[in-house]
This record gives C-alpha cells, sequence and structure tokens, in this order.
C-alpha cells in the first residue's frame, strides 16, 4: 500500500473511532436522563394526589335546574319571528343556553368578546334589569349589522332571577366568515 492509502484508511480509522464515542456520550446521557425520568416517576407514584369531579368545558350550561327557585324562563323569537320558549337556570350565558335548545346564536368566539356572531335585542324593561356593558362589548356592538338601541351580546348576559320571563330577538344576520346558509351547531 502506498503513504497516501495508508494515511487515508489511518484517517477514516480515527472518525470511525470519534463518532463511536460520540455515540456511546449520547448514548450514556440519554440513559441517564432515562434513569433521572424512572426515579422522579417512582416518587410521583408513591404520593396520593387527591381530584374532584371532572368537569368538561360547558358541562354547566347543560347540566338542568336544581330546583324550580333555579328555573329561569326565556323567550327567543328568531329572524323568521318564530318563538321558543325554554327554561334556563341561574347563572346560565344566554348564548350557551341558546346552543343548548337549538337555536340559531352561533357564537363563533366561544363567549371570549372576539366577534358580534351572538349579537342579540333585549325586549321591554329587561335591558334596564341588566348591567351595563362592559367596555369591549360596546366596541363589539359598533360593528354588528342591524345595530339598535337594545342591542346586546348573548354571550354577556348571565341569566338571574330578574331576567325571568325575558324576551330576545335575534337579527335578521350576523357577521361572521361562514358562508350564506350556516347553521350553528353546539359545540
Amino acid at each position: 500500500m502506498s503513504n497516501l492509502a495508508a494515511d487515508a484508511a489511518a484517517a477514516a480509522e480515527r472518525k470511525l473511532v470519534l463518532l463511536c464515542y460520540a455515540m456511546l456520550s449520547r448514548l450514556r446521557s440519554s440513559l441517564c436522563r432515562l434513569n433521572n425520568s424512572v426515579r422522579i416517576f417512582k416518587t410521583f407514584q408513591l404520593r396520593k394526589i387527591k381530584t374532584s369531579p371532572l368537569i368538561l368545558h360547558g358541562d354547566y350550561e347543560y347540566e338542568p335546574p336544581k330546583s324550580k327557585e333555579d328555573i329561569v324562563n326565556v323567550t327567543y323569537v328568531d329572524k323568521d319571528g318564530n318563538k321558543k320558549q325554554v327554561q334556563g337556570k341561574v347563572g346560565d350565558n344566554l348564548m350557551y343556553l341558546a346552543h343548548r335548545h337549538e337555536i340559531e346564536m352561533e357564537g363563533a368566539c366561544e363567549a371570549s368578546l372576539a366577534c358580534t356572531t351572538c349579537h342579540c335585542y333585549v325586549q321591554g324593561e329587561y335591558l334596564s334589569k341588566l348591567p351595563p356593558p362592559e367596555e369591549k362589548e360596546d366596541d363589539l356592538l359598533d360593528l354588528a349589522p342591524f345595530l339598535k338601541d337594545n342591542s346586546r351580546l348573548g354571550c354577556q348576559i348571565i341569566l338571574n332571577k330578574e331576567l325571568d320571563g325575558i324576551e330576545v330577538h335575534l337579527p335578521k344576520a350576523t357577521r361572521n366568515f361562514y358562508v350564506d346558509g350556516h347553521k350553528p351547531k353546539p359545540h
């Protein structure tokens, strides 16, 4: 073998040895991390953790009233003038109550005050029984189509006994990214 070929073979051998050392080093550190993880897992296994009953997001809105004192009667009037009377409970959100009873109040932002798709009109003296809208709700209502003096966002109306008998009208249209004809479904 020539000197050039011998030098190339020696260099390749050194590279191979260095690569093996690097792989062994990585394997050793991975094993150490695994050993630490196992030790931590065993520590947590020994501890007893207390948990409360599982309640998923939106479960409260789908629970029926617990007593007659909790019942709040609500009448929704859709864009075609059809009335639907439903029973909610104290603490219910007007938008989620509509979803529960398959009323077409969309609520695209899930009550996070980021849209106006739950825009509605509160009828009669019930508007004065509601707390005044926060600044963010007022700003969003300015963007709602068909705005009126009695406009509110359904996601911001929380039912209480004073609102028993409230009548809410839905506007002819709302503004959202969905195409025409979209029918909202409960989440």
